[in-house]
Formats: C-alpha cells, sequence, structure tokens
C-alpha cells in the first residue's frame, strides 16, 4: 500500500529540518519499503512525502510508534485533511 500526506509549508527550510527524523523513523518500522519527499512544480509551497507499505497495518503500526509519533505529529499542523492511505490496483 502507498500513503500520501501532502503539507502546506510556508518555510521549506525549516519543513525539510522536521520531516527529516520522520523519515528516518519511519524507514526503521517493519513492513516499510520506501519513502519520498516532493515539491510541487507549480506551487512551490505545496509538498509531498510519499511511503510505500507492506500493508496497511503496517502502516497503521507505525504511525503509533512513539519516536514517529513524536517526529510526525507536531508537523499535522501543515498536513491537508484528506485521505492518504492507498491500496496498489495495478504495480508497477
Amino acid at each position: 500500500m502507498i500513503a500520501i500526506t501532502r503539507y502546506r509549508v510556508p518555510d521549506a527550510d525549516d519543513f525539510l529540518t522536521r520531516i527529516g527524523p520522520v523519515l528516518t523513523a519511519l524507514e526503521a518500522s517493519p513492513g516499510f519499503r520506501y519513502g519520498r519527499l516532493g515539491r510541487n512544480a507549480d506551487e512551490p509551497d505545496l509538498w509531498a512525502l510519499i511511503t510505500e507499505w507492506d500493508g496497511a497495518g503496517f502502516y497503521r503500526r507505525a504511525l503509533g510508534a512513539w519516536d514517529v509519533r513524536l517526529a510526525f505529529i507536531p508537523l499535522s499542523t501543515l498536513a491537508i485533511d484528506e485521505a492518504g492511505a492507498y491500496e496498489v490496483v495495478k504495480p508497477g
């Protein structure tokens, strides 16, 4: 499954400093496959964190881990409120 969290980021330097520990904590989680951070080409304050997991259970357990929550929750004020977990229906 893939997880996409989009952010409205007023200060890119601060965001990059704060998102680094999130990716590090997620990478250490069981079931993590990869993570990418992207910036929208047309709206530079719109960013996306895209991760891939072995399944939804792994993703949800990772989000519940203390080190992930400690880094991830403070960024939630920048997150766009929308569904972010997607089942892969056609592997690439």
